[in-house]
């Protein structure tokens, strides 16, 4: 059974109201074991405070002692902690903190197989006189992987890729490079075959001027972007574009393709969250272990409400899973050459069936 390490984010937030209405049906524990790293104590505040349906926490002192069919918890804070609704604390960013580093040691140690992180605002709380723009780059800090894990958001078959990460407008055309967006696409493609089982997948590029460059002063189309493409491509990847990102999600093309790569954040974020509404899901590829996250924030003007959906929790559940799997699969393909022969073959032939296709 593949073991979740969930964090539980920011106490003060929206965090565990979605934990316990995912939870309230304990069917999900049939796919695999959940590890929450939090407090009980919190759990059965919210629990009261909102008149959710009953959960039934396992508490646990390590991983190792995690039950299937048990909604496992570990305490990672005193009892004393003190719950603010709606408010960001340092006593809650420090729990967030505690709880994501508790989850990063077994993760490391192998004890979970993956690790779902929970909204949380540590950007706001400095580790070691460093701020952290989010967790996601606080564990890209400890795992040694600054500037090589790459950012994806997912909901069903719309994968969205960012060539750069959460920096101001300003600075993304002097941090994009060939070299820079030759590496993102082929991560991408290394992501698709690896973490979601497409076996010859297609990748589109967007364009960072309007119009993708053709009627506008900007150079990065011309310089960067398409020589990238052309560098890409001879080492395998299958990429089209650059599209401009307008006409490319107003008239729904990016139904044809398996991966986006976005030049910078808002040109994801924007038609992503248009597209997958409360649904979507923090990928993080390129990492030694499995990160999914909501693509939710605490929520702060909603804590407490009993008005949070749950949708994208339980959506960044399933795509560790089924990440878990398929890398697990993909590790056992490697290993067998024979299989991998089998596997190969299939792959052409499902590559000339979409050619032929469109």
């Amino acid at each position: 059974m593949i073991k979740i390490g969930i964090t539980h984010g920011d106490i003060n937030g929206i965090s565990y109201e979605i934990m316990l209405k995912a939870f309230s049906d304990i069917r999900v524990t049939e796919l695999f074991t959940p590890v929450i790293y939090g407090s009980s104590k919190v759990a059965a505040y919210y629990r009261k405070s909102m008149e959710v349906q009953p959960v039934n926490l396992h508490v646990i002192d390590r991983a190792e002692e995690a039950a299937p069919n048990k909604i496992n918890i570990i305490n990672c804070v005193g009892d004393d902690i003190k719950v603010e609704l709606g408010k960001l604390t340092a006593e809650s960013g420090n729990a967030a903190l505690s709880s994501l580093k508790r989850a990063l040691d077994d993760a490391n140690r192998g004890l979970i197989d993956a690790l779902l992180t929970a909204p949380a605002a540590i950007h706001e709380v400095p580790v070691d006189n460093i701020k952290y723009s989010s967790q996601t780059a606080f564990l890209e800090a400890c795992l040694g992987k600054e500037n090589q894990a790459l950012s994806m958001l997912v909901k069903d078959n719309l994968r969205i890729a960012l060539a750069t990460g959460n920096i101001p407008l300003s600075d993304v055309s002097s941090q994009l490079t060939t070299d820079l967006i030759r590496r993102k696409l082929i991560d991408l493609q290394e992501s698709l075959v690896r973490d979601f089982a497409i076996t010859s997948p297609r990748i589109a590029v967007l364009s960072l001027n309007p119009n993708a460059g053709l009627d506008t002063p900007g150079k990065e189309e011309n310089e960067w972007i398409i020589p990238a493409m052309e560098k890409a491509s001879k080492e395998g990847v299958c990429c089209f574009g650059p599209y401009a990102s307008d006409e490319f999600f107003g008239s729904g093309h990016f139904v044809k393709f398996d991966g986006i790569l976005a030049m910078y954040y808002d040109q994801g974020l924007i038609p992503f969250k248009t597209l997958s509404m409360e649904e979507g899901v923090c990928f993080t590829a390129g990492m030694p272990i499995v990160q999914t996250a909501t693509n939710q924030n605490p929520s702060f003007e909603i804590a407490g409400q009993n008005i949070a959906s749950e949708t994208a929790f339980l959506n960044a559940l399933y795509l560790a899973v089924d990440v878990c799997r398929n890398r697990q699969i993909d590790a056992e393909i490697n290993a067998n050459p024979l299989r991998k022969q089998f596997f190969d073959k299939g792959s052409d032939n499902e590559k000339l069936d979409l050619t032929a296709d469109n």
